[in-house]
């Protein structure tokens, strides 16, 4: 069963699990499990995605129940109306706060500007090696993408050279063996932890949290 966060006549929000696809894709074809059908099962209703996740990313997804509302959810997004907020364990010492404008080229080659800001809430340095160094750091951060462009989060901290453990292809293949081989852990360290958004019909301010993975918790407590 899915967790179900917020639902009324019109959208449903869920706490998708790390490793669900939001629908069918060519690029996985291993999977047989897809967020839209699950839900669509198990509230008997036809719901229509109004944004994307990864299927490595856990946290918020909203879904419209009707076409209608998915058009007027869907510009929301496209006009930068709808706030999110992620949580993501990195690599290394970040900054107290940042703004990333970088620019990122999409799938078909064109390119786009893309902006992330961030806000450090914790840094460690744990007891164990990391490559010629004698200890790892890791930092947790609070991240507000203002644009909303493919493995936007993910691309801009590994420019940054802080990538998201547990992140391929844009992560450190090192410091993911360490964490498979110390924590026995695969799972990319990054959860969409808020939504902000107009209720389509409504008109009001709806907000909605997901609580952080099983996994993503023993691993923030196993660090800091």
């Amino acid at each position: 069963m899915l967790e179900i966060l917020y639902q009324d006549e019109f959208v449903v929000a869920i706490n998708k699990p790390h490793g669900l696809l939001v629908h069918r894709t060519k690029i996985a074809n291993d999977a047989d499990e897809f967020a839209v059908q699950l839900l669509r099962d198990q509230i008997e209703m036809k719901v229509f995605p109004a944004h994307r996740l990864d299927r490595k990313t856990s946290g918020v997804l909203l879904f419209a129940l009707s076409a209608e509302i998915n058009s007027i959810l869907q510009k929301q997004f496209m006009n930068k109306e709808v706030r999110k907020k992620y949580l993501a364990i990195v690599r290394g010492y970040t900054e107290d706060e940042l703004t990333i404008d970088y620019s990122l080229t999409n799938e078909d080659g064109k390119t786009q500007d893309a902006i992330t800001r961030f806000t450090t809430l914790q840094r460690t340095e744990c007891n164990f090696p990391s490559g010629k160094f004698p200890t790892s750091r890791y930092s947790l951060l609070e991240i507000t993408p203002e644009t909303g462009r493919f493995h936007q989060i993910r691309k801009h901290l590994a420019h940054l050279r802080h990538p998201i453990i547990g992140d391929r292809p844009h992560g450190c293949n090192k410091q993911n063996k360490l964490f498979l081989e110390r924590f026995q852990m695969s799972t990319m360290l990054l959860h969409a932890k808020e939504l902000h958004f107009v209720h389509p019909v409504s008109n009001e301010q709806v907000f909605v949290e997901a609580n952080c993975s099983e996994e993503f918790r023993r691993m923030k407590n196993e660090l800091f």
